[in-house]
């Protein structure tokens, strides 16, 4: 599980973009937003320099918060 801290997110439409990004990726298992907390979780198996540079290609920057 990776835990990501992606502030920017604030309505409906950011939070389709964010999974529709990650869900591009390989290996990424199910991926959850909380706007709310402005954190996503991913399971899987994606590393999470991959799903910190998805985001960022999509103008959400992301920090790592944990990653298990």
């Amino acid at each position: 599980m990776t835990r990501l801290s992606v502030p920017d997110m604030s309505c409906g439409h950011c939070k389709a973009s964010v999974l529709s990004a990650l869900s591009l990726l390989p290996d990424t298992g199910n991926v959850t937003v909380d706007l709310d907390r402005g954190e996503v979780m991913v399971s899987g198996t994606t590393p999470a320099t991959d799903l910190v540079g998805a985001l960022a290609q999509i103008g959400f920057p992301a920090k790592v918060i944990a990653a298990t």
